[in-house]
């Protein structure tokens, strides 16, 4: 576990025993629920199972599984990475945490690499955007996220203990600022038509702040995002997000924090995607769930994959009923 990690589990206990302080009946937290629990409230979605545990990553080189994608061009393939301290690496896994290979991310360097996302364009070419946007102490001047051509994976990957290399031409880093100061941010999200990315920032008070970048940014200079809304989930803290994915209709949206998942539904009459932060998130029971920061659909958008921060993490899936 890194330092970084154990930072965070000692503020977010330090948090939530601060609220248990505000709050009556709040005595105890599990691994299972957050601070507050929404369920007799109607907050729970009943478009999904139960949540089950298929596999388990099988691979010490994932400590600290920060992020995940399903992969849009090849079947059973999802992509994940380390924390700040796991070096500029992508890891290429099945749904039962068999690991199918490792690559380096050309001369990038993981500063706090928190979330990945995966597309497909319209000329069937598959994409990974790696989100270096984690800034705990708010310091960074600007971020980026790293656009790679997806590598392919083969059967020698499995047995295979090199990394091969993805080169730096190759490789484009778009770069960015927020519009008002540094914030910190573990969620990125791509729209899978219009290829417009949305960062969402993590909050130990208030509502998350989500931003987007259009797809029109450019390259070779430090893009500014635009702030487009506040959005909360029904969890104390409200804001505290660790990690997201647009489904492959790009009509909803799923959401973490260290324990459940959450989703929002654009409504058929919408006809802007960015109307989905005025909905209404409903949870997502991921069951037991230690230090969860990835979630991700699966790539028909059926099901929902969920990692934690851990060695050998089980990989949790719920699907759509």
């Amino acid at each position: 576990m890194s330092k970084k990690t154990i930072t965070k589990i000692f503020s977010f206990v330090i948090l939530t025993t601060s609220f248990c302080s505000l709050f009556s009946g709040c005595f105890s937290i599990s691994s299972s629920q957050t601070v507050n629990d929404n369920r007799a409230d109607g907050n729970v979605s009943t478009d999904y199972e139960k949540a089950k545990i298929v596999g388990a990553i099988k691979t010490d080189e994932i400590t600290e599984s920060s992020g995940i994608a399903a992969s849009k061009c090849q079947p059973d393939v999802f992509w994940t990475h380390n924390d700040s301290d796991g070096g500029a690496f992508i890891f290429a896994v099945n749904s039962k945490g068999e690991k199918l290979g490792t690559w380096q991310v050309g001369n990038s360097k993981n500063t706090d690499w928190e979330d990945i996302a995966a597309k497909k364009n319209a000329a069937g070419e598959c994409f990974l955007f790696i989100g270096d946007i984690g800034d705990n102490k708010r310091v960074r001047e600007f971020l980026v996220v790293f656009r790679v051509p997806e590598p392919a994976v083969s059967a020698a990957g499995k047995t295979s203990n090199e990394k091969t290399p993805l080169y730096a031409e190759s490789i484009e880093p778009i770069r960015f600022r927020y519009p008002d100061g540094s914030r910190d941010a573990e969620t990125l999200l791509v729209h899978p038509q219009t290829s417009d990315l949305y960062i969402l920032t993590k909050r130990l008070r208030g509502a998350a702040s989500v931003f987007k970048l259009s797809k029109n940014y450019v390259p070779n200079r430090i893009n500014q995002l635009e702030k487009i809304a506040d959005f909360s989930v029904p969890a104390v803290p409200n804001g505290f997000l660790t990690g997201g994915d647009i489904s492959p209709d790009g009509r909803r949206v799923v959401l973490c924090d260290y324990f459940s998942a959450y989703e929002i539904v654009l409504p058929e009459t919408a006809k802007n995607f960015d109307d989905i932060w005025r909905e209404k998130p409903f949870i997502v029971e991921l069951g037991e769930r230690e230090q969860g920061e990835a979630v991700c659909y699966a790539a028909d958008g059926r099901a929902i994959y969920a990692t934690s921060e851990n060695i050998n993490s089980p990989i949790i899936e719920v699907k759509r009923k």
